[in-house]
């Protein structure tokens, strides 16, 4: 059985509302709908970015300075 919709309130700057309403229209789903897509989608590159970081997590650190050092030595900076 599915988990009813919980319900919640938003709220958006007008010119944002407003996008939401066209692109709502031009779309035919609904404005919860095309939010539910992009907090999911949002959520996902989040799962994704913290995979990455985990993956990385043995590899060593590399100071801010020794950064710097490094762009100036390949003529980046």
């Amino acid at each position: 059985m599915a988990t009813p919709d919980k319900r919640t309130t938003i709220y958006f700057d007008p010119i944002i509302h407003k996008a939401l309403k066209l692109k709502s229209i031009e779309t035919s789903k609904s404005i919860s709908e095309l939010v539910n897509i992009a907090v999911k989608e949002a959520l996902a590159e989040d799962a994704d970015d913290l995979a990455a970081v985990e993956q990385r997590a043995d590899e060593p650190l590399v100071s801010f300075a020794e950064m710097v050092k490094r762009l100036k030595k390949d003529g980046r900076i």
